[in-house]
Order: C-alpha cells, then structure tokens, then sequence
C-alpha cells in the first residue's frame, strides 16, 4: 500500500481519461463527459502514485439535496484504476473531495452511489437513504449522504 497518495483539485481534463476509462468502459468518448463539469463550482479530485499518474478521481458539484434546504455538494464520476483498487486512492479521493466542499461552504455531500459500494460509503460515514433505484447502464444505486466532511 502506498505511504502517501497526494491529492489535488485539478481541471476535468486530468481526470478524464480515468473516468472514462473505468466508468465507461467501452462506452464511446462522450459518455463521460458530464453535464456538471461546466457549473459553476464544480472541482475535480485526482489522486496520484508514486509516479504522478492519476489513480483515483472524483467530480463535485453544487447541488442541493432533494428535501433539504442546506447548503450541499454532489459528486459523481469517482473511481480508481483497477490495478490500485483496495490501496485506499478511492478513499483518499474522497476525503480530499469532502474537505474542499466544507471549505466551499458546504455542510453535507451526497450522491447517487452503487449498491454494490455501500460498504465503502458507510466506512467514509455516508448513510444510505431512501428506497434503491437503478441507473442504466450501471445498475441498483442509493442516495447515500453524509454531513461528516472533515
């Protein structure tokens, strides 16, 4: 496991070819560019090897949590690298993400997550609400939310 996977908020255009590569994979090009890389406040995470190679990304975003009135984040487009998954770039990413978002004034993040990923959610404190639903083409997901972002 790496000792220190450094982080930073970079442009989508670090991120990209991760994101397509493992959220899209064999889907054409476009399908991963997303509708919230242009709002406004948008920020993107990268996390690096040793060798300056992104590993992990994830995408955040304004966005109010349906229901609530407090100020909020979303993210969406996060994933690591196949052969670094379990290494905690995932994580590290997500952490990065949440404390940029409480400096942006946020006081919860949420997203539509896979089912298949609660576990790791409920590790980072995100709390699974609602009922499951499905996204096509990646299958059953929960709002997961949490108000923990330091």
């Amino acid at each position: 496991m790496p000792t220190a996977i450094r982080t930073a908020v970079v442009p989508v255009e670090e991120i990209f070819a991760l994101r397509w590569a493992v959220l899209r994979t064999g889907l054409p090009r476009e399908t991963a560019v997303y509708p919230e890389d242009s709002y406004p406040g948008t920020f993107h995470v990268a996390a690096y090897d040793e060798r300056g190679e992104v590993r992990g990304c994830a995408t955040f975003f304004p966005d109010v949590l349906p229901g609530e009135s407090a100020p909020a984040y979303r993210f969406r487009g996060m994933g690591s690298a196949p052969g670094v998954r379990g290494q905690g770039f995932g994580g590290v990413t997500l952490r990065a993400g949440l404390r940029e978002c409480a400096a942006r004034g946020a006081e919860l993040v949420w997203c539509n997550g896979r089912t298949s990923a609660t576990g790791f959610y409920q590790h980072f404190g995100f709390t699974a609400v609602g009922d499951e639903f499905t996204i096509e083409p990646s299958g059953p997901h929960y709002v997961f939310v949490t108000r923990d972002l330091g």
